[in-house]
């Protein structure tokens, strides 16, 4: 049986996200301790955090003790209710927007109804009907426990607020004994939905990610491409 999860670097393992971007399915992290890992993004839907939990113990990593969110966004945060954990963290921005979210009826039907009124809502929420097959138990997950600027975590897990254009609490994770960095969506566009038009919209966050790429880890993992190695200086 093959496995999307493989040893990225040190402790850092990295569960394969889907290439078709039409299924909004982002990669997922794991950060192994003995004492319980860490998972960076939930997945997009419990079925795909299923997945990564069969993968962790298929490898032999140790269960999940807590979730990190990069940002609210439901690719990222959709699995949250599949996992078992003692906490679940964020940047306090995302807080009250997954609980706005945790509010809303989640259904297909609902989906429907929300394309129908603003079409622009068409990409993320056809993405959002495929990726779940049954709303049985599902519920939006706000975090258990937030920060303001950084926060460092167990196993050497480092917590920093960038915010940017994409979502206003991106966070990235640096693990520096594993020499990774964990990105989110941090230097992307906004949301389709919140573009402005024409192609200044669609512009990533250059200065941000130049930034970030400066402080030469040897691993740079943003959630919809493959894991990648900066230029050598």
């Amino acid at each position: 049986m093959t496995t999307l999860l493989s040893q990225l670097s040190g402790c850092v393992w990295i569960f394969a996200g889907d290439p078709d971007p039409e299924a909004v399915m982002p990669c997922v992290a794991v950060v192994a301790d003995d004492a319980g890992s860490t998972v960076v993004d939930a997945g997009h839907s419990p079925a795909h955090a299923r997945l990564v939990q069969a993968a962790m113990a298929q490898v032999g990593l140790p269960a999940a003790r807590r979730l990190v969110y990069t940002h609210h966004h439901w690719d990222h945060t959709w699995g949250a209710c599949a996992w078992e954990v003692e906490e679940i963290v964020c940047h306090e921005a995302g807080a009250a927007l997954l609980s706005a979210e945790a509010r809303r009826p989640w259904s297909h039907e609902y989906l429907r109804q929300e394309m129908a009124a603003n079409p622009r809502l068409v990409p993320s929420f056809r993405a959002r009907a495929r990726a779940m097959n049954s709303w049985e138990d599902f519920a939006v997950r706000p975090p258990t426990r937030t920060f303001a600027e950084r926060l460092h975590l167990p196993g050497g897990i480092e917590l920093r607020h960038v915010g940017g254009n994409h979502a206003p609490d991106s966070t990235v994770v640096a693990i520096p004994d594993s020499s990774v960095m964990l990105l989110g969506d941090c230097f992307y566009p906004p949301p389709f939905h919140l573009r402005e038009p024409g192609p200044a919209g669609e512009e990533i966050d250059l200065p941000q990610i130049t930034a970030l790429v400066a402080e030469r880890f040897d691993w740079y993992v943003d959630s919809h491409s493959s894991p990648w190695r900066p230029p050598s200086p």
